[in-house]
């Protein structure tokens, strides 16, 4: 088994326990959203333990790491459970999900927890912030990379573009958006909601540079994001999954760049899988043990 393999198993496998932190965490306190969370497991995998992010957890305000803005704030169990896998503070964390006095809230608060680099309640705001970083970054001289995790419903909001256009103009070239399109929203399909389509024509238009990959395949995103996070100058060390991964032109100097991860929303639970009436609900304890089996047997 070569290394690259060897890293993919353990991710997968990491990906794995990641779910079912999400599962013990939500059926314990019967809220959260667990079908929002799920889709974006091994993107979140990728980031942090993929060799993507720079951070230090032990120095959560290290002035050189590297800022991830959950704009998507509802997928907070999975953030949480992130941040205690990587080392953060400790798994006793997740047990006070959405409780009155702790501090694992609906949504990620600022300074609460560390890892934490913005409040997220209201949707749309993710790009703002992260471009809000950029520009910090270039008074104070700081070369670090911003990562911003979007929801696709979300990217019906009209702050969205208008920070998609200055980001552009300002030449954000260290600011990444992925987008976790799992093609449903808490109300239905996106589609019939508020259509995006042509996506990748519109963050064209807005002058970024666009690449599409399976959102659950970890090795296509942590080549994408790696090819993203990369200077031009430097090449692509990773062989591409050709089938996985889809380049929308060529990225330029100072373009800022978005993924849009195909994901399915509930993704590693079968009956949760694809169905918008999972959004915000949590097991009941049958339903629970059910997906645990799921999630423990899936390969």
């Amino acid at each position: 088994m070569t290394e690259l393999q060897t890293d993919l198993s353990n991710l997968t496998a990491l990906a794995r326990q990641l779910r079912l932190d999400v599962l013990d965490a939500t059926t314990q306190v019967a809220s959260g959203h667990v079908s929002s969370s799920y889709s974006c497991v091994e993107i979140m995998t990728a980031l942090y333990f993929g060799g993507i992010l720079r951070y230090r957890p032990s120095e959560p305000d290290w002035p050189e790491r590297d800022r991830f803005i959950l704009s998507k704030g509802h997928a907070a169990p999975v953030f949480y459970a992130v941040l205690a896998r990587a080392g953060y503070f400790g798994l006793d964390e997740l047990e006070g999900l959405r409780m009155v006095n702790r501090k694992a809230e609906g949504h990620p608060v600022e300074k609460k927890l560390p890892g934490i680099e913005t409040t997220s309640g209201s949707l749309g705001k993710g790009i703002s912030v992260g471009l809000g970083h950029v520009l910090g970054g270039r008074l104070n001289n700081l070369d670090y990379r911003i990562y911003v995790l979007l929801g696709d419903g979300e990217c019906q909001e009209g702050q969205i573009w208008e920070s998609a256009m200055a980001a552009s103009h300002f030449r954000a070239g260290n600011l990444v958006a992925i987008v976790d399109y799992n093609k449903y929203q808490e109300s239905g399909p996106v589609s019939r909601e508020v259509a995006l389509e042509p996506f990748v024509q519109k963050w064209q238009s807005f002058g970024w540079y666009v690449e599409e990959v399976d959102g659950h395949d970890i090795g296509a995103l942590t080549e994408a994001l790696t090819s993203v996070s990369q200077p031009l100058t430097h090449p692509l060390t990773r062989v591409t999954h050709q089938i996985s991964r889809v380049k929308h032109g060529v990225r330029q100097s100072g373009q800022p760049s978005v993924i849009l991860a195909h994901t399915v929303k509930g993704k590693g639970v079968s009956f949760v899988e694809s169905d918008y009436h999972w959004h915000g609900k949590a097991l009941s304890p049958d339903q629970a043990r059910q997906a645990r089996e799921e999630i423990t047997c899936r390969r």
